[in-house]
């Protein structure tokens, strides 16, 4: 009796994600068309969009689903900022931006090679109410509900703080890809750490 593949029991939708995912990782989200994701989660382009309105919004749903998710620990730390210190919060948020920018590089980096296309991407993003831009509006919530709490210097600028951290943990995943090593020269904790403190000490 032949044995029954476990992945067609998997829902039309996950198996979607999984191919836009693994196919966005290895050849970019530019170079990746619809069709390639229906035919690699066997299903048709009409299906797949049933489930997404666009390519851009399937690539959020990678993002979001697939890649460590990084709004909702900051929308969580924003409701109740003194669960722990400041230092372990802004830790956890280093750390899980750092793996976070480290895995949608490779899918987004095509984006940038052609400006017009950049320009599209960017367009139908702010349709949809995404962009690269969330993660620091997300933490800057969260430094502002610190601030509220009395845990961070009153007249600190949020926003700038949050671009700073999130700076930081993209330039983590661009620069070391291209050293010889090709990692950065400090592990993942002992970098997260070392970001928030050096962040705190500004926000005193």
């Amino acid at each position: 009796m032949p044995t029954e593949d476990p992945t067609a029991r998997r829902p039309t939708r996950a198996r979607i994600l999984d191919a836009a995912h693994e196919l966005m990782l290895s050849l970019g989200m530019a170079r990746t068309t619809t069709k390639e994701i229906a035919r690699a989660a066997d299903c048709s382009e009409a299906a797949l969009y049933k489930y997404f309105a666009s390519k851009q919004e399937l690539f959020v749903a990678v993002l979001g689903e697939r890649l460590p998710r990084l709004g909702p620990l900051m929308e969580r730390l924003a409701r109740d900022p003194g669960a722990r210190s400041v230092e372990d919060n802004l830790t956890e948020i280093a750390r899980v931006a750092a793996l976070f920018y480290e895995q949608s590089f490779p899918i987004a980096a095509s984006l940038y090679a052609e400006t017009q296309l950049k320009l599209r991407h960017e367009d139908a993003q702010r349709q949809i109410g995404a962009g690269p831009h969330l993660p620091i509006e997300g933490l800057a919530d969260y430094l502002r509900a610190e601030q509220r709490a009395g845990r961070i210097r009153a007249e600190a600028d949020a926003f700038t703080a949050a671009a700073l951290l999130m700076g930081a943990c993209c330039q983590r995943a661009f620069a070391y890809d291209a050293t010889e090593a090709g990692r950065s020269p400090q592990p993942l904790d002992e970098f997260a750490r070392a970001a928030a403190r050096t962040l705190l000490a500004g926000l005193g």
